[in-house]
């Protein structure tokens, strides 16, 4: 069976963004087709797609190799969030679903419940379906995209602290929520406009990795599909 060129592209997308390869180092098909389990034609066309969202670039005489962003490119990807997400906030307060409203409640009623327990890790892993939600309820894809893409090159480039008082953040995520579903699009905008302005001071810039790690073993390319903002919810 032949494997999706965005399975592909999606795991090592998802390996730059943790750090298992090092930025500005090289990239090879067969290399990367023996790690994934795949031939080298989805890899070819799954470097193209990350060089295209700024992942990947191509350098004479090199090749493929990871991008090596400057701090003026990460502070200015955090300056377009700021504007993007609360567009999506706007939007969704229009085109929102049932559907929409259900997982958003649910995961701020979650993410309450573990900000009083004190449970981080599974904090960060709400607050990332929460947003992702939040973006599809607008309803455009070419903005869900676009901040999805944000998402991935903002966790690649930045560490996120978790906030002083995280219950009060879901509180903040929950008066989002509330301005959705009433269909208040500009309410929803300026919260999300305060949060996301609140957030980017929890970002630090990472340092690149020191060189010569070890690469470890990556399983094979899955070609599940799923949406991961359904998954893992619980009423």
């Amino acid at each position: 069976m032949r494997i999706p060129a965005h399975s592909v592209c999606t795991a090592i997308r998802d390996d730059i963004v943790s750090g298992v390869y090092e930025r500005g180092s090289r990239l090879t098909e067969e290399l990367l087709a023996r790690r994934y389990g795949v031939s080298r034609v989805p890899v070819r066309e799954a470097l193209r797609t990350l060089e295209s969202e700024g992942f990947v670039v191509t350098r004479r005489h090199a090749g493929a190799c990871v991008a090596e962003p400057t701090a003026q490119e990460a502070a200015d990807l955090l300056e377009v969030r700021m504007l993007l997400e609360p567009l999506g906030a706007h939007r969704a307060a229009h085109r929102r679903t049932e559907a929409h409203l259900k997982v958003l409640r649910g995961l701020v009623r979650l993410g309450q419940e573990r900000a009083r327990r004190g449970e981080s890790d599974d904090l960060r892993s709400l607050a990332g379906w929460f947003h992702e939600t939040l973006a599809q309820a607008s309803g455009s894809p070419g903005l869900i995209a676009l901040l999805t893409q944000l998402r991935h090159k903002i966790a690649w480039m930045y560490a996120v602290e978790q906030p002083a008082r995280p219950v009060d953040s879901w509180a903040e995520r929950g008066a989002i929520v509330d301005a959705v579903a009433r269909g208040d699009a500009e309410r929803a905008r300026a919260l999300t406009a305060q949060y996301a302005e609140r957030a980017t001071g929890t970002h630090r810039l990472r340092r690149p990795h020191p060189p010569g790690r070890r690469i470890a073993p990556a399983p094979r390319v899955s070609t599940s599909q799923h949406d991961v903002n359904i998954a893992g919810v619980r009423y």
